[in-house]
């Protein structure tokens, strides 16, 4: 991301290309900030050390989009501290974040899917040991009209969608184990993927070759993993889930 370059008035709608406003009111003053929309939500959650690299411009506004920086007396008569990255965080903190119709809606639709995707990784019916499927989890959180937060953290989030989802499907956070056996050949075509997925926990190779191993992973994940190294290995492949 280009630092300092000079702030020109016709160039806001591609500064502002991802971004938002957040902004302060103190002492009679407005202090607004640039920042990247996916890291207010690590500022809020003290985790925004780099919060410069994610600012177009590293300037206090009295209005950001008209370009106007907020004086130094104004700055010092509200902050304790002349150091942007530590203002800004303040900022973040305290005050509140400016989006646009559109930008909530697209910001708003982009969580939920992570959400979404998420909870079909981590969840399954405990009651058939399989995965729901996103449609099935979307459907639920419709019914339920879960509301999602566009800065809250998609962890978070996951954790209150399941809960209020709990009363209209079976759903667990669970893990499981899946045994794998595959030739020497594929071994080494598919055990990247293999790892991926989860935490070998065991493998043996067989006096044929052959190598078996006991993968661990989240419980949505085991018709993908199933998927992926049965395509990997042409169907050659042998896995179950240890019961």
């Amino acid at each position: 991301m280009v630092k300092d370059r000079m702030w020109q008035k016709e160039h806001t709608d591609d500064l502002m290309d991802g971004m938002v406003i957040a902004y302060m009111e103190s002492h009679g003053h407005k202090f607004e900030i640039i920042i990247e929309a996916d890291f207010v939500d690590e500022v809020k959650s003290g985790d925004g050390a780099d919060i410069l690299e994610h600012m177009p411009e590293d300037s206090i506004f009295k209005d950001a989009r008209k370009g106007e920086r907020a004086s130094e007396d104004a700055i010092n008569q509200v902050f304790d501290t002349d150091d942007v990255a530590q203002i800004a965080t303040q900022i973040i903190k305290k005050g509140q974040v400016q989006l646009t119709t559109d930008q909530r809606r697209q910001m708003t639709e982009e969580k939920r899917k992570q959400v979404i995707t998420m909870i079909a990784r981590e969840v399954i019916n405990p009651q058939t040991k399989m995965p729901h499927p996103p449609q099935r989890i979307e459907l639920a959180m419709d019914e339920a009209n879960v509301q999602i937060d566009p800065f809250k953290s998609v962890n978070i989030q996951v954790k209150e969608v399941v809960d209020a989802l709990r009363s209209l499907l079976p759903i667990s956070f669970e893990k499981v184990r899946m045994a794998v056996k595959v030739s020497a050949v594929d071994y080494g075509r598919c055990y990247g993927d293999i790892k991926n997925f989860g935490t070998v926990v065991r493998e043996e190779w067989q006096n044929d070759g052959s190598w078996i191993g006991v993968v661990e992973m989240p419980g949505g994940l085991q018709t993908d993993f199933m998927s992926k190294i049965g395509e990997k290995t042409k169907g050659a492949a042998e896995i179950k889930v240890i019961k």
